[in-house]
């Protein structure tokens, strides 16, 4: 059995292993540590002593019960009270209109771009390149992701007041995580195969098939849904009882996300971020020292793999870095004393790295020479026809018939 194949294995049985001590410890009455903004649980209150421990319970901490929207919020979502600071957030412009109408900007401009790539790789181009593989499921994953950008912009337009279930919910939180590390994963191998094709052409054209490229991309959607496995199989929902919403994912209280956290969301910084920026980096620098030096090669090409370096280096550094850094640092305070305000600079953070699914397109122009010419004839074919139009229509002697 290979390394990938037990990282694999090992990875999904400790999500399980991880979600069972949750549900084990969702229950108990211990301390709660936030994953995101902090909630203070509500527990129920004898009524012979509700009027002299009302008294002695910080305005912050009591539990007021609220009345629930949906039904499904009776039996299977968490009641909590959040801070002063975490409610200006969740009722705030910043959460529930400038974030959703990013998220509006990228579903609309994003998924015709991603659709029409899939199309020209499966029906003009032809999966018969490792790098067409490649981009093609790299425009699967933007599009993939964008289908889901909808219910997250119904649900900041909406005061950040989730009404879909419990299982959208977590679908959905898993997926944005799960986009992410996909993402990186497959810029990365699209990075190692356009080094290997600039810097060891003959070397690598024997290990450089369309096999190999397949199964890489399968390691790749396997690692990314392996590695939000947790946060598929854990409550994402959380009744606010001083909002009256339900949140999804930017509220939680399962204690076992505060020893978790210190080890899930370092490892996923360091493994689906550092060490993809790290041989990113490393590659295109090798790939540019090599065209410059090498007098023989087309400038147009030299001047190709530059902007496909400069956009692919763009995208880590504005797009990925930002929400790394705070997950990383948010995360890390878990064991001190959460911050609502660092929570809402990564939801920020997480919005920006949505515009990635704008970028892509940009590579597959720059990574693939087949990719710029059929986009070049598609659009030089519609010139043509609304040329042809225009002068049937200026013709004399001809006429436009009624619709």
């Amino acid at each position: 059995m290979s390394r990938t194949e037990l990282l694999v294995i090992w990875m999904v049985l400790a999500a399980v292993g991880f979600a069972q001590q949750s549900e084990r410890n969702s229950s108990s009455r211990s301390k709660i540590f936030p994953k995101t903004f902090g909630g203070s649980r509500n527990h129920k209150i004898h009524e012979s002593n509700s009027s002299q421990n009302s008294a002695h319970v910080p305005a912050s901490r009591r539990g007021i019960p609220g009345n629930h929207p949906h039904s499904w919020q009776r039996n299977e979502i968490v009641e909590v009270k959040v801070s002063d600071v975490a409610r200006q957030y969740l009722t705030g412009l910043g959460t529930t209109v400038v974030i959703p109408f990013i998220y509006s900007f990228v579903f609309t401009a994003s998924l015709p771009l991603n659709l029409l790539a899939i199309l020209v790789f499966i029906f003009k181009i032809g999966l018969t390149k490792p790098t067409a593989i490649y981009m093609m499921n790299l425009a699967a994953a933007d599009l993939l992701f964008v289908l889901l950008l909808p219910l997250k912009i119904s649900y900041h337009f909406s005061g950040n007041d989730w009404g879909f279930g419990p299982f959208v919910c977590r679908l959905v939180t898993g997926g944005f995580y799960a986009y992410m590390c996909s993402s990186v994963l497959l810029m990365t191998c699209i990075s190692v195969d356009r080094y290997l094709a600039v810097v060891y052409p003959i070397k690598s054209a024997s290990w450089r098939s369309r096999r190999r490229a397949a199964g890489l991309c399968l390691v790749a959607w396997l690692l990314s849904i392996c590695s939000a496995l947790p946060l598929f199989l854990t409550q994402q929902s959380v009744y606010v009882t001083n909002l009256n919403i339900t949140t999804c994912h930017d509220v939680l209280t399962l204690p076992v996300l505060h020893t978790f956290s210190l080890y899930y969301f370092p490892s996923l910084c360091i493994l689906f971020f550092v060490i993809p920026l790290v041989v990113t980096t490393a590659c295109y620098m090798k790939i540019i020292s090599t065209l410059r030096s090498a007098s023989a090669v087309n400038p147009y090409g030299k001047r190709r793999a530059f902007f496909l370096a400069i956009i692919v280096l763009c995208v880590f550094l504005v797009c990925f870095t930002p929400t790394n850094i705070v997950l990383l640092i948010h995360s890390l305070h878990f064991s001190t004393e959460p911050s609502d305000t660092l929570y809402f600079v990564y939801m920020l953070c997480v919005c920006l790295g949505s515009v990635s699914c704008c970028f892509d397109p940009l590579i597959y122009y720059y990574a693939s020479s087949s990719f710029q010419n059929q986009l070049h004839h598609l659009l030089n074919s519609r010139e043509d026809e609304s040329i042809q139009v225009k002068e049937l229509i200026n013709k004399p002697g001809t006429s436009t018939p009624y619709l």
